[in-house]
């Protein structure tokens, strides 16, 4: 995970009303404290909290007007600590919450720094050919051990409603974007797929830990080996359906590049890259999921559910309150995102054979 300085003024805080805090209340916690941002993440603004003895890293809402129910760090907090506990899921450590947006202006909650890689390109060009299958398997086997996480038995019972999630989701996106609409702009193809998908959802019912932004660079991939040491950026996490969750990690197969690279144009066999078709085999054998259902509602779900992201993206940076500098690159895909869905849904796209 590597930071870098970020001088926006809106993502500064008081760092020595912090440090004092932690003193008082983070076990362990001795100063002088230096603060660095994180140069990546679009929602909750991180940063390296760096001391004489050891690294932590801070994580808050963002400061300004925000929409309801968004930027939830104490969700955040909450599945990664039960995770922690109670499960082989790989996370980054959290010790404390903090709800008193005095201290620093927002909430906030501080966990472990995890020292290892972050890979922005999906088709992982760092490593070698012969490596590349197993990174793939990693992120595979990592997004499956969180589907086989019993929710009640990791005390999370209580974390989401299992039932009715695709259409809570649906509805919730749907509001989101009818909120943000007013400064980002409307979007035609958005509003056709909340349409068709009001019309097509999955009816299924299945019950799961889901992450919700679970892709490549949301990974803290060991320094040299193809092993996961920490899933990050959990906002997103809920109770739902596993095949929503892993449809939207299988999206990287269905994009070209926008904003971040997907697989969509690249040769997968010259690459040594998994097919699409053996990526989902192994998510099968590992999870005993059914898979054999049409994947095509999920990722066109998915693919809105993306758009929506990058439509709020571009509502923040309107307000003023975007957490990165890669916002504006987000932001200009939105339409782009919500075609590629609206392909899914036309006669030629939905139910088309899976690439492999």
């Amino acid at each position: 995970m590597s930071a870098a300085p970020d001088a926006r003024m809106n993502a500064r805080f008081d760092e020595s009303a912090l440090e004092r805090y932690l003193t008082e209340h983070l076990p362990g916690f001795r100063g002088p404290m230096t603060v660095v941002q994180f140069s990546g993440g679009q929602s909750n603004p991180s940063y390296l909290l760096t001391t004489p003895e050891r690294r932590f890293v801070l994580r808050r809402k963002p400061p300004g007007q925000l929409l309801p129910s968004a930027h939830a760090v104490d969700r955040e907090f909450a599945v990664t600590f039960a995770l922690s506990k109670s499960s082989n899921v790989p996370v980054a450590r959290p010790h404390l919450l903090v709800t008193d947006a005095s201290i620093i202006g927002t909430e906030f909650y501080v966990m472990d720094y995890i020292e290892g890689r972050v890979f922005w390109d999906t088709s992982f060009p760092e490593v070698s050919r012969e490596e590349r299958p197993r990174y793939f398997d990693a992120m595979n086997a990592v997004l499956a051990e969180l589907h086989t996480v019993d929710p009640v038995a990791a005390g999370l019972s209580s974390f989401g409603r299992s039932e009715g999630y695709l259409a809570r989701q649906l509805a919730r996106w749907s509001r989101q974007y009818a909120q943000d609409s007013d400064v980002a702009g409307r979007v035609p193809a958005m509003e056709s797929m909340f349409e068709w998908l009001g019309k097509h959802l999955p009816s299924a019912e299945d019950a799961a830990i889901v992450h919700g932004d679970f892709r490549c660079d949301n990974l803290i991939f060991h320094p040299t080996e193809p092993r996961v040491l920490a899933v990050i950026d959990w906002e997103l996490s809920t109770l739902g359906h596993p095949l929503a969750d892993f449809a939207y990690h299988l999206m990287m197969y269905r994009m070209p590049t926008l904003a971040f690279p997907g697989l969509r144009d690249v040769d997968l066999a010259a690459l040594n890259i998994p097919s699409e078709h053996s990526y989902i085999d192994a998510y099968r054998r590992r999870t005993g999921v059914d898979v054999d259902v049409s994947l095509e509602p999920y990722i066109a779900f998915s693919l809105l559910r993306l758009a929506g992201i990058f439509h709020g993206i571009r509502g923040r940076m309107k307000r003023g309150t975007a957490a990165s500098a890669r916002a504006a690159d987000y932001a200009r895909h939105v339409e782009a995102v919500a075609e590629l869905a609206l392909q899914i849904t036309s006669p030629a796209g939905t139910g088309r054979a899976k690439r492999g």
